[in-house]
């Protein structure tokens, strides 16, 4: 996006205070991410030092979750470093972790807890992003409005 699109420099943000709500959402992200890293670094491992029933299955998943940790780790460095660009990859990550809460709430098995706890931190951090403060920090304006059209703050 040039600046011509978003006329709402870096530095013009800078200035302000980062809001809370921004801050919390960067935190859930790099929450999520690091899950999936390690969660993908222990697959990998059991795949490669383990007895899977099928090793390439097996080291495939951990290389698949390790490189999906991207996505919210980014989101979360972008959040932080308030990136209008990083609440479109925070969102996502947030509607891909609904399905899997939910079909770890279908387990019959301690996967239970970890699709209460995956559900709670997605439905917040889709809260905490759409919420104004966070949208007029990251400098993301509404269809067809102008700078002069926006509120003051």
């Amino acid at each position: 996006m040039s600046s011509e699109q978003n006329p709402v420099s870096d530095s013009a943000r800078a200035d302000d205070p980062r809001p809370r709500r921004l801050t919390y959402a960067a935190a859930l992200a790099a929450l999520e991410g690091l899950a999936l890293l390690v969660g993908g670094g222990w697959v990998l491992v059991l795949g490669i030092t383990g007895d899977p029933d099928d090793r390439q299955q097996a080291v495939t998943l951990g290389i698949t979750l390790i490189v999906l940790a991207l996505l919210p780790l980014l989101a979360a460095r972008g959040l932080l470093r308030r990136r209008s660009w990083s609440r479109g990859p925070a969102v996502i990550t947030q509607i891909m972790a609904l399905p899997v809460a939910y079909s770890l709430l279908q387990a019959d098995s301690l996967a239970i807890p970890a699709g209460i706890v995956l559900a709670v931190v997605a439905v917040a951090s889709l809260v905490l992003l759409v919420n104004p403060a966070t949208t007029a920090a990251l400098g993301i304006r509404g269809p067809g409005r102008t700078e002069a059209e926006e509120p003051k703050r």
